[in-house]
């Protein structure tokens, strides 16, 4: 039974007894007293309510929203500083380590507990530390994912303490050609917070350091160094780029390059799902059509522009569809001009790739191309990264380098990290021969490039012993296509002498009974603890 209390009389009264009472207005008075209770209740749940949500919603403010003081203070709290150690493999003597080295950079904290990086800042990384704006403690940290291709990663950190009291910082949009921009984060002289001042300078397609691959970027005049790399670069409070490399100040002085919104957002969708799957590739090799020559000779009609095909790559999407000699016209309904580029914003020009980039893998791309005179419209599925069309693979990361020795004899496909560490001994080896194969592009023959990297000495391999490098085309009379395939025709072989070939004919014989028998101890001799590594090799800190 409900109770109403009369204030004049302190009395305790039913329901019922005040609606029996015989005096209307005695009873008026106590219902509306109950009323205006019951108002009192509603007005003061409804503040209540209104107060916890403001309390919960906070952290989903965007910095933009607040005043410019408030927002640097945020976005300080919102920078990291991240301390990684790093551990690569030797690609010349691949069963071991190189030596333990630290560096760091700088990250930005944003939604659901995640810090944006570089990944040049924790690549073959072992160990991973953050730390906060204005704080002593260090955190541990791991990496939820990586883009070695954009030069991009997410870390995070487990204990929830560290991400108490931030609001993240949302991705915002690319800045207009000279709007100026903050780059914040923590560049080596020093341990406090740096905040520098530019303008975005210029936006195009640039080859990023990291992984050698042609993406598009923010150039800014505001002073990059090394430990910058990964912090945001902000303006109105939002992250419209992450800071990633700067250009030799001899060669041109305070020009820095930032990874542009449109790239952040991609990786940061393609990897919803748990995994990283990169940014797709057509997988077609093409000429500029600017002389007029060229283009009455593939039949271009004058109000049409486009780019000519001269390969169609193995594993190409576009295989079967597109073929040499066509002219592509467009991507997605955006024309392209006879230089290769195409407008992404009104009298803003980049390479025509821009329109792939912002696709995800697995998409459906329209084209349209001329063959012989016609115009034709065509659509495929989007399913191959830009490693997929190398013949030499670029700098690879997170991942141990495959080989396998045979006869003493140590194998691996040709990388750019082999390449790399070629001595200056051997330098006229890099140069003259692996770097020819580098620049060229995989046929149907050959996808891959094996080599012989070195030989341990022993007498199974007497006459060999100063090979260094050496490029092989055949292992007893068949081409091999790549590493897998060299793998198997020898692993399996049950002949008498395995022979292997260069391209000029020159050739390693080998005593295969020999070579079994000689195998553990060739093995000791070294101290060599595995005599292949067959896999991908990649740690499992990354998602790649």
């Amino acid at each position: 039974m409900r109770i109403i209390t009369l204030r004049s009389s302190y009395k305790t009264l039913s329901v019922a007894e005040v609606q029996s009472m015989p005096n209307v207005s005695i009873r008026e008075k106590y219902n509306g007293r109950q009323a205006m209770g019951n108002i009192f209740k509603i007005w003061v749940l409804a503040l209540s309510i209104t107060y916890l949500v403001c309390i919960f919603h906070q952290p989903l403010l965007s910095a933009s929203e607040l005043s410019e003081e408030e927002q640097v203070s945020l976005v300080k709290e919102a920078t990291v500083k991240i301390y990684t150690v790093y551990n690569s493999p030797d690609y010349s003597n691949p069963w071991r380590m190189l030596e333990m080295n630290s560096g760091g950079g700088s990250g930005a904290v944003i939604e659901n507990n995640r810090i944006l990086t570089c990944a040049h800042v924790v690549s073959d990384q072992t160990f991973i530390q953050v730390q906060r704006y204005g704080r002593v403690k260090r955190f541990n940290a791991r990496v939820v994912s990586v883009s070695h291709e954009v030069d991009l990663a997410i870390l995070t950190v487990d204990e929830e303490e560290f991400f108490s009291d931030i609001i993240p910082l949302k991705v915002g949009e690319l800045p207009k050609t000279q709007q100026e921009v903050l780059v914040y984060g923590y560049p080596a002289g020093g341990d406090t917070l740096s905040i520098t001042q530019g303008i975005l300078s210029r936006v195009e397609h640039q080859s990023y350091v990291h992984s050698r691959y042609s993406f598009l970027a923010g150039q800014i005049d505001a002073a990059i160094n090394p430990g910058n790399s990964g912090g945001p670069v902000l303006m109105d409070g939002q992250i419209v780029g992450v800071a990633m490399m700067t250009y030799d100040p001899d060669a041109l002085e305070n020009t820095g390059y930032m990874v542009p919104p449109s790239i952040i957002k991609h990786f940061l969708k393609d990897i919803e799902d748990g995994k990283h799957d990169g940014i797709p590739r057509i997988g077609v090799l093409f000429q500029i059509m600017e002389n007029p020559d060229i283009k009455r000779k593939y039949k271009m009609p004058q109000s049409r522009t486009g780019v000519l095909i001269y390969s169609v790559l193995p594993n190409s999407p576009a295989k079967g569809i597109l073929e040499n000699d066509d002219v592509l016209l467009s991507i997605n309904g955006h024309l392209i001009a006879d230089n290769g580029t195409v407008e992404f914003r009104p009298m803003e020009r980049t390479r025509f790739a821009y329109y792939l980039e912002i696709l995800q893998m697995g998409e459906i791309i329209n084209v349209e191309y001329l063959r012989k005179g016609k115009i034709h419209t065509a659509s495929f599925k989007l399913n191959r990264r830009s490693e997929a069309f190398s013949l030499v693979p670029e700098e690879q990361y997170d991942r141990l380098p495959r080989y396998f020795i045979y006869g003493g004899i140590v194998f691996s496909p040709l990388t750019k990290n082999l390449i790399n560490s070629v001595g200056e001994e051997y330098e006229y080896v890099s140069e003259d021969l692996l770097v020819e194969y580098y620049y060229n592009w995989p046929s149907e023959k050959r996808k891959e490039v094996v080599v012989a990297i070195q030989v341990l000495a022993h007498d199974i391999n007497v006459g060999y012993h100063d090979l260094y490098c050496w490029i092989v085309k055949e292992v007893n009379g068949k081409e091999i296509q790549d590493f897998n395939e060299f793998y198997s025709l020898v692993n399996d072989f049950s002949g008498t002498y395995m022979t292997f070939k260069d391209k000029d004919g020159w050739q390693i014989v080998i005593d295969h009974k020999k070579a079994q028998e000689s195998h553990e101890i060739i093995l000791q001799n070294y101290h060599i603890p595995k005599d292949r590594f067959l896999g991908m090799g990649k740690t499992l800190q990354t998602q790649e």
